[in-house]
This record gives C-alpha cells, sequence and structure tokens, in this order.
C-alpha cells in the first residue's frame, strides 16, 4: 500500500454543489487557547503545496453525521435534537486536550484527547438518532479518531516529505473546556467546510443542578 495522501475534496461523491449535511460538531469561536494554537502553524504551513488550511473561525471536531438536509424531515430533525438534550443533559462538561499536527491521509490534524470519553460523547450522540430512527439507523464506522483539522490535502502527494516538514514545526499542545456541542447544516465551500448552525446545547445543565458527581461521562 503507498504511503500518499490524497485529495480530500475528491473522496465524497455524495457531495455536489449546494447540497447540505446535518451533523453533531464542536465548534471553537473565539477560543483562546484553540485560536493561540491554530496562529503558530500559520507561517509554517503557508509554505506547504497542495494543501487548503482551515481558517480558525471554521476549526471544528467531528463528532456525528445525522444525514444529508435533503433526506432529513425538520420535524425529524427536531426531535432528535431534543432526544440529543436529554441526554447530554447528564454529561458533564470536560477538558480536551489538542495535541501536535500529523499527516494523515486525505488531512493535517490535531488529534483531541481523552478519546475514550469523546467516543463515549459520540455513542450518546448516536444514541439520541436511535431513539428516533430505531438501532439500525446509523451506520457502523470505523471508530471515531478525534481531531480538529488545520488543513485538507488537495492532491496526491507523497506523506514523507509532509511528515517531515511538519515534525518540523516546533510542536505545541493546548487545553480547553468542552461545555457544549452544536447541530450544523454543513456546506462545502472552495474547499472548506462552512455552516449554519441549527442548535447548541450544553452538557450537564442537570448534572450542574443536582450536583451529581456521578453523571454520565
Amino acid at each position: 500500500m503507498s504511503d500518499d495522501v490524497r485529495d480530500h475534496w475528491s473522496s465524497h461523491p455524495n457531495w455536489r454543489p449546494g447540497r447540505s449535511f446535518y451533523t453533531w460538531h464542536v465548534i471553537f469561536p473565539d477560543d483562546p487557547a484553540l485560536l493561540e494554537l491554530h496562529a503558530t502553524y500559520q507561517q509554517p504551513l503557508r509554505s506547504l503545496a497542495g494543501i487548503s488550511l482551515v481558517p480558525a473561525e471554521l476549526l471544528h471536531l467531528t463528532m456525528q453525521g445525522v444525514g444529508f438536509a435533503d433526506r432529513v424531515p425538520e420535524s425529524d430533525l427536531e426531535l432528535i435534537v431534543t432526544a440529543t438534550s436529554r441526554r447530554l443533559d447528564h454529561v458533564q462538561p470536560f477538558e480536551i486536550g489538542i495535541e501536535p499536527a500529523v499527516v494523515d491521509a486525505e488531512s493535517l490534524q490535531l488529534p483531541v484527547t481523552p478519546v475514550n470519553r469523546l467516543r463515549r460523547l459520540q455513542a450518546h450522540l448516536r444514541s439520541a438518532i436511535n431513539d428516533i430512527w430505531g438501532t439500525d439507523s446509523v451506520p457502523q464506522l470505523p471508530e471515531l479518531q478525534p481531531h480538529i483539522s488545520l488543513g485538507y490535502w488537495t492532491e496526491t502527494a507523497p506523506a514523507g516529505p509532509l511528515r517531515r516538514h511538519v515534525d518540523s514545526v516546533a510542536g505545541k499542545v493546548a487545553t480547553t473546556q468542552l461545555t457544549d456541542i452544536s447541530l450544523l447544516e454543513l456546506r462545502q465551500e472552495d474547499r472548506q467546510y462552512v455552516w449554519t448552525v441549527r442548535a447548541t446545547l450544553p452538557l450537564g445543565l442537570k448534572a450542574r443542578a443536582t450536583g451529581d458527581a456521578g453523571a454520565w461521562s
């Protein structure tokens, strides 16, 4: 198997101009820790060919897809949001760590930890969708590898030189709090993911109100 990166934007045939997708993401508007980390990578990465860099305002942590908007009735979407809110009421906010950049097959990623806790959060999101559509409604996909993409590759290229370049950048880390999650209507525009926020749900409202240290995590 070749050790190459590939064009991210040609790898998703179900997307087309004007089509949007509902998905749960963590977004980071004005998060100072992530903004500072993002800034440290910008100058070294500008010299890389074949990458579409993600601007700070579009940084995101993908958690769980729902479906293409043209296949999800608005009434179902509202029910899914309500079911998700009930489940997240008992999930405490928690700290996440953002690690130095790594070269993935389709993107340049900042891995995010703790992996197991983020996977449990994803499981709550999947369960809420199942509450409305049934247990076979969400396809089984590879396990979540939590990450924030700094950029997406736009052409096929050997991964080795890219890794050496990225590894030469002083790898800083950051931490921030995960306190809410957003339902986005996501679109692809000019080799970027852009979105409209449809709902933002806080974590742990009931857990905080009752002081329940044993709330779900």
